[in-house]
């Protein structure tokens, strides 16, 4: 993630209200799918919150929450919020 991003902080609960239309290409982080996967170990086992920095189609958010699973495409949020994978930049722990 680049150091000049101020990610807008968010509630989870807002992310369904969202636009993901945009094909703008997202800069991921090199090891995205790692931290998909350490996430959900700690969300799973010791239900702890990440960091997770996205882009919508008005620019880059931060949410900091659960991630109880994952699949190709979308990971799934405590409480069961969907956002798609190919719009996260980067999850920090």
């Amino acid at each position: 993630m680049q150091a000049t991003l101020q990610p807008e902080l968010i509630e989870k609960e807002l992310i369904e209200s969202l636009s993901f239309i945009e094909s703008s290409k997202v800069q991921q982080h090199p090891n995205l799918i790692q931290q998909i996967k350490d996430a959900t170990r700690l969300g799973n086992t010791y239900h702890t919150k990440v960091s997770i920095y996205f882009q919508d189609d008005c620019g880059v958010k931060r949410v900091d929450t659960t991630i109880w699973a994952h699949g190709n495409r979308f990971i799934c949020l405590k409480g069961g919020v969907w956002l798609p994978i190919s719009n996260i930049i980067e999850i920090k722990q």
